[in-house]
């Protein structure tokens, strides 16, 4: 799969149900060569005038599932981190 095609698809939180939004960045482990996380950016606040909310790193062991639309993940409690 292509990290185009990920970054189309919405990421749902399987633990409450809720819309997390789309991937915006992946983050790589180059020494093992795999996905250690994905990257959901947060909303942006009145028309992107001031800034955005924390973004949600998601820890790529808590994808359950990744569908033709949708990736399924779990996600209990805060992940996010502060926009930079």
């Amino acid at each position: 799969m292509k990290t185009s095609e990920l970054k189309l698809k919405d990421v749902i939180n399987v633990t409450d149900g809720r819309r997390l939004g789309l991937i915006g960045d992946l983050e790589l482990d180059l020494q093992e060569g795999r996905v250690k996380s994905v990257v959901v950016p947060g909303a942006s606040r009145f028309l992107g005038l001031f800034g955005r909310d924390h973004d949600t790193v998601i820890d790529w062991d808590r994808i359950q599932k990744i569908g033709h639309d949708v990736i399924l993940v779990e996600v209990n409690g805060s992940q996010e981190v502060p926009p930079t």
